[in-house]
């Protein structure tokens, strides 16, 4: 494709709804002027672009002119460019940057960034690198980096700042200034004695606010809320979301501040947390990489489990059918409605699922609500039974009479309550023994609920035809 429009002019799209030119376009355009060697028209217009599109744009890049780019951006921008990319790519960089130029690159980057990174290279290619970082920055790598994958040390950031309890404002906010360089956010400073222990929190907006000669320690929080390295990620998110914090301090054991979590980083981790639970409601297991980036056997691996499972789990569906085989023989148009009734039954435990694995992720619902939730599952099951079992009930009499439309009609209700009350109990049932709720999905409570249908249809059948 020609590209009519100068490279200086063009802009990026950051979606399909926002005009602009697609990064893959840009990219051809760049990788032209870089061939006739006019790397200053692409400098010149990588200049006011947004990170996270220069990212997209380096994505876009084959390799060559991908690190032409990158070195065409000051260090600092490189470094903030990177945490954008997605992490094969931040890899696939890496290894062919020299090494000097690594560590360097490195350095200028945010330390859960970094250590982010370093994580995801190889062993020989780790301690190829770590001599050349100075001390300080060797212990701060490798005490980030030990962290588990779930924890919050995992995304915590040792980029914080901290001020002693003695200074004034006027003093306090001299020493922010020093620190911001460096620092992840400055909107909140933390207080803390020689021991490096938490004693208290003070926004930059108090600072600014008191008198002069204020003391720091009579402005800060003493009681800030703050969370352990050791916990799971998604309750630091929890935590920032729910008292819309810009930053959540970090202790360790010791009760000694070791980092902070940022807002953006909370953000992160929802986002990684919803894609997981979209996953596990669609009973496939979590894939690491981008599913764009993930190979046939990576996609087999994260499916073939619970599909095989559910097979096995469908063959009692087909018993319960042979059992009944004199019932179905005797009333055929039994069989026009049994597709009809396992899929309302399946459908209705879905909704409840849904809704009970949603509830329990936001802490709308705790398991000690479960008994006031049943009562109401049965009424609102009972109500759409009903409801659903009036409709079919006249279809029951013209296929096969007021006999088989009685039998339809309490199957209905009986196998939609069933059906609620399944999606309903699963999830609680899960986080009752510390498992995902998310993992009580659409497709496991319909497979229960199918098998449970098909008895229950055809025993109501047979006790009422008198079969």
């Amino acid at each position: 494709m020609t590209i009519q429009t100068p490279l200086s002019e063009m802009k990026f799209s950051p979606d399909a709804e926002t005009p602009g030119i697609d990064a893959a376009f840009i990219a051809i355009e760049v990788a032209r002027l870089l061939q006739e060697n006019r790397a200053d028209a692409v400098s010149e217009f990588l200049v006011g672009q947004e990170m996270a599109d220069i990212a997209a744009l380096i994505e876009e890049l084959e390799r060559g002119p991908d690190l032409t780019v990158l070195r065409l951006l000051p260090l600092h921008d490189q470094a903030e460019m990177l945490g954008y990319l997605r992490p094969s790519s931040q890899v696939e960089i890496a290894t062919r940057l020299p090494k000097p130029e690594l560590v360097q690159l490195m350095t200028a980057m945010s330390h859960d960034e970094r250590a982010d990174l370093y994580k995801q290279l190889d062993e020989e290619a780790q301690e190829a690198i770590l001599p050349a970082f100075s001390k300080a920055e060797r212990e701060d790598l490798r005490r980030l980096a030990a962290y588990e994958e779930w924890t919050v040390g995992s995304v915590m950031t040792s980029d914080y700042a901290t001020l002693k309890p003695e200074l004034t404002s006027t003093q306090a906010i001299d020493a922010l200034r020093s620190q911001a360089i460096d620092a992840e956010t400055i909107y909140y400073a933390y207080i803390i004695d020689d021991e490096r222990a938490l004693i208290g929190v003070v926004s930059l907006r108090d600072l600014l606010t008191a008198r002069p000669r204020q003391r720091v320690s009579e402005i800060m929080d003493t009681e800030p809320v703050w969370i352990r390295a050791e916990e799971e990620q998604e309750a630091a998110a929890r935590i920032i979301a729910r008292y819309d914090l810009l930053a959540l301090p970090v202790l360790d054991n010791n009760d000694r501040l070791v980092g902070i979590v940022t807002a953006d980083d909370a953000m992160d981790v929802t986002a990684e947390e919803v894609t997981e639970d979209f996953y596990k409601g669609s009973i496939v297991q979590p894939i690491e990489m981008s599913v764009a980036e993930a190979t046939i056997a990576t996609l087999y691996r994260a499916r073939i489990f619970w599909l095989v499972l559910l097979v096995f789990g469908n063959i009692f569906s087909g018993a319960g059918i042979a059992y009944f085989e004199d019932t179905i023989a005797a009333h055929l148009s039994l069989l026009f409605f049994l597709p009809l009734l396992i899929a309302s039954g399946g459908n209705a435990g879905t909704q409840s699922a849904t809704l009970m694995v949603r509830a329990l992720a936001t802490g709308d619902v705790r398991p000690a609500d479960f008994g006031k939730l049943l009562s109401r599952e049965v009424v609102v099951a009972l109500t759409l039974g009903v409801t659903m079992a009036v409709a079919v009930s006249m279809i029951g009499v013209w296929r096969g009479g007021p006999e088989i439309a009685l039998v339809v009609a309490l199957a209905m209700v009986t196998i939609v309550l069933m059906g609620a009350l399944i999606g309903m109990c699963l999830p609680f049932i899960f986080a009752k023994f510390n498992r995902d709720p998310a993992a009580a999905s659409g497709p496991l409570v319909t497979s229960i609920a199918d098998v449970l249908g098909v008895l229950i249809y055809f025993t109501i059948a047979a006790q009422l035809l008198g079969l």
